[in-house]
């Protein structure tokens, strides 16, 4: 054999010893897999189950396909969640704040003011005390695989722009189902007011209540615009999305199956996070278009509210126990000092 020939058969040879197993030769079976999530198709949670199901189609030589059951056809995150616990549904991505529930130290990613930017936020997530938190799902019949963004959350009303905290007062503000959420917002002076998210279009255009609070692409995406006239920009919680398996069914999968749906989470969770960011920027932009009057919360009464929350910090502290908050307070001031 000549040397160029030597010289490819080698390469040929380590490219096929180190190339990961085709699908064909994995442990691998035909299986469907319902996976739910609360957004339209049309958004950017929506976009990126396309993408998760796309990936997890291709590397398993199409034999897994993902259903994708988007706008709450299969109810709310607790009602999904429930689902999944019992084994009547496979997959979903949701709030992290409605598994506060279930497991108490999620409660950390719904402390006020914890990140200052989506750098932060992605190297504590995913770090080790993010996946510490998410590893503790197992113990309750659900199995985290990656964070997604919903992003920073604000807050929109029907009554007046907030431009001091005293504005908040008597705003009948619906929260998610979740204490922390509750109290930050009581706290605040708001009447908070607990609504699955697949009830809060119809509560809004009825006035059952006055406003809410979510990210720019949720309130675009769910055109609360449409009844809703104030949106004032306060950051006020950064807010994860969680993708989940049914632990039920995860235990019957393969290694083979488990490292497809993984890696095609990762590559959902790259997308999901630059399309979400890239799309805040065009959502806030179209809000104003469409009409919403816009402003933004001084410097002054951001602390203001910090301040006003001090107790919130310490009540979710105790929550989830003083260890852990102390490594979530170490890796935030570590991610702070890498993301300058």
């Amino acid at each position: 054999m000549k040397l160029p020939q030597l010289v490819a058969a080698v390469g040929v040879a380590l490219a096929a010893a180190t190339a990961p197993l085709s699908a064909a030769a994995q442990d691998i079976k035909p299986r469907l897999i319902r996976f739910g999530y609360g957004l339209v198709e049309q958004s950017n949670q929506g976009r990126a189950v396309k993408v998760f199901a796309d990936e997890v189609e291709r590397l398993s030589g199409g034999k897994m396909k993902v259903r994708a059951i988007g706008a709450a056809a299969l109810g709310s995150d607790v009602q999904m969640q429930q689902a999944l616990i019992g084994g009547a549904q496979e997959m979903m991505v949701g709030s992290t704040a409605t598994l506060v529930g279930i497991t108490k130290e999620m409660a950390v990613w719904d402390t006020p003011f914890l990140f200052n930017n989506a750098r932060e936020a992605d190297l504590v997530l995913d770090g080790p005390v993010g996946q510490k938190i998410m590893d503790k799902l197992q113990d309750k019949g659900l199995v985290g695989l990656v964070y997604w963004e919903n992003g920073f959350r604000n807050l929109t009303n029907n009554k007046q722009p907030v431009q001091k905290l005293e504005d908040l007062n008597g705003i009948k503000l619906r929260v998610m189902q979740n204490n922390v959420f509750l109290d930050s917002f009581k706290t605040l002076g708001a009447n908070a007011v607990p609504l699955p998210f697949s009830e809060l279009f119809t509560a809004l255009e009825t006035r059952a209540v006055d406003g809410q609070e979510n990210p720019y692409n949720t309130i675009l995406s769910s055109k609360f615009y449409e009844v809703q006239k104030y949106l004032t920009i306060t950051n006020h919680v950064y807010s994860p999305w969680i993708v989940l398996a049914s632990k039920k069914w995860w235990d019957g999968l393969s290694k083979d199956e488990k490292n497809v749906l993984m890696e095609a989470a990762k590559k959902s969770r790259e997308f999901e996070r630059k399309d979400t960011r890239e799309e805040a920027a065009r959502a806030l932009a179209e809000l104003k278009a469409k009409g919403m009057q816009v402003n933004e919360l001084s410097p002054a009464e951001a602390n203001r509210m910090r301040e006003k929350l001090s107790a919130i910090h310490a009540s979710i502290a105790n929550q989830v126990g003083q260890d852990l908050w102390k490594e979530l307070q170490a890796a935030v001031a570590q991610a702070r000092a890498a993301a300058k």
